[in-house]
């Protein structure tokens, strides 16, 4: 079961909320809105259905107008703060320019948890590694093996350093025939 919301803020972001009815969520942030990431991202969807399957919540959100990561790290924190105004614990997912807005909002306004697929080094000027240092939240990263469409070794190298969970997946950037296995990874790593 899902439902739409909207949260105002500097600036409105539309919500698929993914079993409303849940103690715990996760804010899932999709990839690039240039590259055509919304909220319906499959990588996205295959998270929400793992988390709904434990009775965990997903807010999957689209950014609004294009303004280069600054204003959509802005609206990943104004929906986790939303989240935190309903939901006892708020976990954050993030795929490719989505998991670079995670690193930065999770560093700013530190989840639960935090899971980052295919994550890129930086994100516009932002450094994503500087990023991951001050977390002390659970920590994972997951890449494909044969992505060579973001520079997502530095993220992995650090996250290895630092202790964090890193998973290789079969596959490149776009994860083909793996989406529901990285659901599965995904939402049992965000589920407590």
């Amino acid at each position: 079961m899902s439902e739409q919301r909207r949260i105002d803020g500097d600036r409105t972001v539309q919500v698929t909320v993914d079993t409303p009815e849940a103690d715990r969520a996760v804010v899932a942030c999709p990839p690039h809105p240039q590259m055509g990431g919304t909220r319906s991202d499959p990588r996205l969807r295959a998270v929400g259905e793992s988390l709904a399957d434990r009775g965990i919540a997903c807010l999957r959100f689209d950014y609004g107008p294009w303004d280069e990561g600054e204003a959509e790290r802005r609206d990943a924190l104004n929906v986790l703060a939303s989240a935190r105004d309903r939901y006892a614990d708020v976990g954050l997912f993030g795929y490719s320019f989505g998991a670079g807005v995670a690193l930065l909002a999770a560093a700013e306004s530190e989840p639960a948890a935090l899971s980052v697929l295919a994550p890129p080094a930086t994100l516009g000027d932002a450094d994503t590694v500087a990023a991951l240092e001050t977390l002390s939240c659970p920590v994972q990263v997951v890449f494909g093996e044969r992505d060579s469409t973001v520079e997502w070794e530095p993220v992995a190298e650090r996250a290895r350093e630092r202790g964090n969970v890193v998973e290789p997946a079969p596959g490149d950037h776009f994860f083909a025939g793996q989406v529901d296995r990285i659901g599965e990874s995904v939402a049992a790593f965000l589920s407590p």
